[in-house]
């Protein structure tokens, strides 16, 4: 797949949980890391660590010092963005504008 947008472009925020869900076609769990590569580059996040499971892939990401989880599950297809820290939850917001803001 190209760009994550164009498989999928809607993004929501869950402000009682503090993330950011993105809806994204994933086919295939080895897919996730491609897709994840382009989603860091559209929104300017920097990969601090990966780790993955049977069905999971979590990564530890930055954006301008805040840090956040990206996280994958493949058999319920949900991609997501938590802050670790509640008043990074701007940040997410500011993200989700990102985002939608990009063509």
């Amino acid at each position: 797949m190209n760009d994550p947008k164009a498989a999928n472009p809607a993004v929501r925020l869950d402000v009682n949980e503090h993330t950011l869900i993105f809806e994204l076609a994933v086919a295939d769990f080895e897919q996730f890391p491609t897709q994840a590569e382009q989603l860091c580059q559209r929104l300017d996040l920097r990969v601090r660590e990966r780790s993955w499971g049977a069905d999971r892939h979590q990564w530890l990401v930055e954006f301008e010092s805040s840090l956040l989880w990206l996280n994958f599950e493949f058999y319920s297809g949900s991609c997501w963005l938590s802050c670790q820290q509640p008043e990074d939850f701007e940040v997410l917001q500011y993200l989700q504008s990102l985002w939608e803001s990009q063509p």
